[in-house]
């Protein structure tokens, strides 16, 4: 994690380090006794001139806390939508007619891509097993020859495209 110089490291805030940069902020603030300016629920008065800086402060910090927390625990949420999007999107992979072997195992590896950007694990086992499964009837003889002759499990997708 990249962290910023000076007297202490703090933890730079990035699209994917949400949860841990926000545990380590609040021990660092609660550390420093300065989190309840953070945590506690401030009312702003009507008249914000007859405030103290202070108390100006902790407005900001607070809605500053809850600004980043929203914006960053959507993004959790919408990478989770987008995980699952994808993940059905995989199951239903099919060969099309006239479509090549190695433009459908193209196909299904662009969709592995996204699903391992957005932090799904994708073992080749899973991939191959899914190609062996969704290729048009025509290769079920190729597929039982495969599978009799490999483990589905060691063989690589770049083994079975070679194969196909």
């Amino acid at each position: 994690m990249a962290v910023t110089s000076g007297a202490f490291p703090f933890p730079k805030l990035v699209k994917d380090n949400y949860e841990r940069w926000s545990i380590q902020m609040k021990t660092f603030l609660g550390s420093q006794d300065v989190w309840e300016a953070v945590e506690e629920e401030y009312v702003e008065p009507e008249n914000l001139a007859g405030a103290s800086q202070a108390m100006k402060k902790a407005t900001t910090a607070k809605k500053a806390w809850d600004t980043l927390e929203n914006a960053f625990k959507g993004i959790d949420k919408v990478k989770k939508v987008r995980i699952q999007s994808l993940q059905g999107e995989f199951e239903s992979l099919q060969t099309k007619d006239s479509e090549t072997i190695f433009d459908y195992i193209s196909r299904v590896l662009s969709v592995v891509n996204q699903l391992e950007r957005n932090g799904e694990e994708m073992g080749d086992s899973w991939v191959v097993e899914k190609i062996l499964r969704s290729l048009d009837p025509k290769f079920d003889h190729v597929v039982v020859a495969i599978e009799e002759s490999n483990d589905t499990k060691t063989i690589t997708v770049d083994e079975l495209s070679g194969k196909l």
